[in-house]
């Protein structure tokens, strides 16, 4: 969903770096002069949202790596996990237990509770 200047900028200047797992597409500038470092950037697919960016292209782009994760890509630790947008606003957003929208019911106050009242 990007802009007609951006889609116009990128088809002129951009030089595709890869695709992430999620269908978005980076760009870096082409053609920089010398001491100027290359522009980067990301064309959402669907709805621009910044939590869709998974975490080793996100370092590319704030350039923490140098290289783009297209080529090679970086080995998987064990202790990662899957890389998951963020939910709120969407029908998987998650619900605590208790909350409006899932019936908002909760569990009984155990007793340790107590309400302030202002005195007076």
């Amino acid at each position: 969903m990007a802009t007609i200047g951006t889609r116009l900028f990128t088809w002129l200047k951009g030089e595709s770096v890869g695709r992430d797992e999620f269908g978005n597409s980076y760009y870096r500038e082409k053609g920089v002069a010398e001491g100027r470092q290359r522009r980067r950037w990301v064309l959402y697919k669907g709805r621009p949202e910044a939590s869709k960016v998974p975490p080793d292209w996100h370092a590319w782009l704030h350039r923490t790596t140098a290289e783009p994760p297209s080529t090679p890509p970086l080995p998987a630790q064990s202790w990662e996990k899957e890389h998951l947008p963020n939910m709120t606003g969407t029908k998987a957003a998650y619900l605590p237990q208790g909350h409006v929208l899932r019936g908002g019911e909760r569990a009984a106050a155990r007793g340790d509770y107590e309400a302030w009242t202002p005195e007076g």
